[in-house]
């Protein structure tokens, strides 16, 4: 059970580098139609939507990969926690 609870925690800090990478990319004019961006957005895309569905640009700024990171994080914080009684 460790060894898979450890694996998960794993692929969240892998997906959290995407989930960044991805939010860089949409400073950079085009670089979302690279085959970088898209592959990226087809795996975050889904997790972010649940998010913008709920939290509104503020002044033309999406801030829901804000969320969706922190969201990350106490999964992961609590994925380590779990690993602490295993």
């Amino acid at each position: 059970m460790d060894t898979l609870l450890g694996i998960l925690a794993y692929a969240i800090n892998i997906y959290s580098i995407a989930l960044i990478i991805y939010v860089l990319l949409s400073w950079f004019p085009g670089a979302r139609d690279s085959a970088i961006g898209e592959f990226l957005g087809k795996i975050c895309e889904p997790y972010l939507e649940p998010f913008r569905k709920i939290i509104p640009p503020i002044a033309m700024i999406d801030i829901s990969p804000i969320v969706a990171f922190i969201t990350l994080n106490l999964a992961q914080r609590g994925i380590y926690y779990l690993t602490q009684f295993v």
